[in-house]
């Protein structure tokens, strides 16, 4: 008997899950799917791609994320500033260069970090 391949979604833990819906929402063209108790589920909007959980969690963020999203674009600096204008913020100096990839360092407004790749790099 075959298995199926499992459906990817990532979760990101914060503070207030509803609060922090619009800004990932808006930074990756998502909606809103449901939110119970804990959680806020967000999908892409008219397309394939994995799902995003908001997850509420009791302790505040500790160190750096052990796994983290990198969003691909052509124009770094301008999405950097188009997500700085949603509540994002640039994590030191950047951009960063290394192996052929330009990535800029950045949290969300509860301080999940990520990354804004150039697209034509390997980051």
């Amino acid at each position: 008997m075959a298995t199926a391949v499992p459906e990817l979604a990532f979760v990101i833990d914060c503070a207030e899950p509803t609060a922090l819906a619009p800004f990932w929402s808006a930074a990756l063209g998502y909606v809103t799917v449901g939110s119970v108790h804990d959680y806020t589920v967000l999908a892409p909007d008219g397309r394939d791609g994995p799902n995003l959980l908001l997850q509420r969690v009791p302790e505040a963020k500790a160190g750096k994320n052990r796994m983290h999203l990198d969003l691909h674009t052509p124009d770094i600096e301008a999405e950097a500033t188009r997500l700085e204008s949603l509540g994002a913020r640039r994590l030191g100096e950047g951009p960063l260069e290394e192996h052929g990839a330009t990535w800029i360092r950045m949290a969300d407004p509860d301080g999940n970090e990520f990354c804004v790749c150039d697209a034509s790099g390997e980051c």
